[in-house]
């Protein structure tokens, strides 16, 4: 069974941020992408823009020392442009260290990823983490 494209774009995503390749990653965003985080840490809010969300994702490289790892556990896709997936995230930062699982939901508008909600096991875990 073939995966649907939609799938194929996140789990490139996925890939290219594995991998620290911010050139891949931003070429499989919309110029006007916006990443939503939740919470009321220094990383939460709305990240507008291809150029904020790559910073934002460069920062949790910088802020981790580049402990953070993401473990894809799933992609589903409904065929009408969203995509949600499911991983794994794990990091350290100085003496803290987190272990959550999360979720995505991306809409994909001409093959490019134009939306991320960002969902969260525990968002006061969280907080306490990028704090």
């Amino acid at each position: 069974m073939a995966e649907h494209p939609d799938c194929a774009l996140i789990r490139r995503g996925y890939a290219a941020f594995g991998s620290g390749d911010m050139e891949t990653l931003g070429s499989l965003m919309t110029a006007d992408v916006v990443h939503h985080v939740p919470g009321s840490s220094p990383i939460s809010g709305h990240h507008k823009g291809r150029d904020a969300v790559l910073q934002l994702y460069r920062r949790f490289g910088e802020e981790t020392n580049g402990t953070m790892l993401i473990e894809l556990e799933a992609v589903l896709a409904d065929g009408r442009g969203h995509v949600m997936s499911f991983h794994t995230s794990r990091a350290d930062r100085g003496d803290h260290g987190l272990e959550m699982r999360e979720g995505l939901f991306f809409t994909i508008v001409g093959g490019k990823i134009s939306d991320i909600d960002e969902c969260l096991e525990d968002i006061d875990e969280s907080d306490r983490f990028w704090n």
